[in-house]
């Protein structure tokens, strides 16, 4: 059993299963969805909204706090808890996602990345033990390793680079991660699976993080360009080959049908922008799709976005009064938006969990994207 985690329930029909994450900030009930605030906050909404539909733990970003409000603000306020006012448990992405995507501002090198800054240009130099200390003195309840990330279509050489600095990069974090322990740091530190979609570098950076003693563990390198087909035969291949007794994470995944699959395949974290931004663009979650609420026909339409939804927002707004905010620019759109989908995710991933706790997962599964859908599974 894992010193942070301990699986509660398992689903006998697929890899699913229900647990316990034990954190600074309280436990976390698995599978769950952690929305994502980016520069300190959930785009829309409050922490009290969040503590609201009952979130036990968002993800935040080292690269763009590092860069603003940057670090001695984050210090001198006590943390990020304490900056954002969130008392729930915080997951930091270690930037190297950002790495990855702002390929014309950066160079990577064996001992870090250099960067010029998507604000200003001003140059910059992140390694794995800067990247730990920042995320220490943030009071990340989860913080990730330094990582380099590859897209779809690369090369089996460049995806192997990847990979063998992935691990260097590992092995400095942990041992800074281990000092920042001793000196009361409470704080987890999860390594990252690389390898692209190339099956043998799978296992090669499986086995290595394996072998490291990681206290959890994720998947990245996955929703990164590659087809469905593609991404749901990684999934389930790389979350096969970690152990059983740890969390596991998949990186950058926010789609009922996405979440489900990595539910079926034993992943108990995922995050992802999708809900939130989807939200902003005036498209929400339903039980029968996603849903435009720009769209005409919801001009005279004064039913909620879902009548089977109990959140706040479809007990007391309608599709029509929504759709008037959207084409207005209303700034309540999107906070009403956001608030619903997030509301929606969190409602599926608990329903998920009953469902597994039930040992009928498979179908909940099956009856859920039957009707998301379009009755097309």
């Amino acid at each position: 059993m894992s010193e942070i985690f301990t699986v509660r329930g398992e689903d006998k029909s697929s890899q699913a299963r229900t647990g316990i994450l034990e954190l600074p900030h309280g436990k976390v009930n698995t599978p769950v969805f952690m929305p994502v605030g980016t520069n300190g906050t959930v785009k829309a909404l409050t922490t009290d909204d969040l503590a609201d539909i009952g979130f036990q733990i968002i993800l935040s970003n080292t690269y763009h706090l590092y860069l603003r409000p940057e670090i001695d603000v984050i210090a001198a306020a006590g943390g990020l808890h304490r900056f954002m006012n969130w008392k729930g448990n915080i997951l930091t992405d270690s930037g190297g996602f950002q790495v990855f995507s702002l390929a014309p501002l950066r160079k990577i090198t064996y001992e870090g990345f250099k960067f010029r800054s998507h604000i200003d240009g001003s140059s910059h130099f992140l390694t794995p033990e800067s990247v730990v200390e920042l995320q220490a003195v943030f009071g990340s309840d989860i913080q990730m390793q330094l990582d380099v990330c590859t897209s779809w279509g690369v090369s089996r050489k460049e995806a192997d680079k990847a990979l063998v600095t992935t691990y260097h990069w590992m092995e400095r974090a942990k041992k800074t991660w281990e000092a920042k322990r001793a000196e009361g740091y409470r704080g987890e530190l999860f390594p990252i699976v690389q390898g692209n979609f190339f099956r043998d570098l799978r296992e090669k950076s499986s086995e290595l993080v394996v072998n490291s003693n990681p206290r959890g563990i994720a998947i990245g390198g996955l929703s990164v360009g590659e087809p469905e087909d593609v991404f749901l035969e990684y999934l389930s291949f790389t979350a096969a080959l970690l152990p059983k007794n740890l969390p596991r994470y998949v990186m950058g995944i926010g789609s009922p049908d996405y979440i489900l699959a990595a539910i079926e395949n034993g992943i108990d974290m995922f995050d992802c922008v999708f809900p939130t931004r989807n939200a902003r663009n005036g498209n929400v979650f339903t039980r029968e799709g996603t849903f435009s609420l720009k769209k005409a026909d919801n001009r005279l339409d004064f039913s909620p976005i879902d009548k089977e939804c109990s959140c706040k927002v479809c007990a007391s707004y309608s599709r029509a009064y929504l759709r008037h905010l959207f084409k207005t620019r209303e700034i309540l759109c999107s906070m009403l938006a956001s608030y619903h989908n997030l509301y929606f995710l969190n409602e599926l991933v608990i329903n998920a969990r009953k469902a597994i706790e039930e040992n009928r997962f498979q179908a909940f599964k099956k009856e859920f994207l039957l009707r998301y859908n379009g009755g097309n599974t």
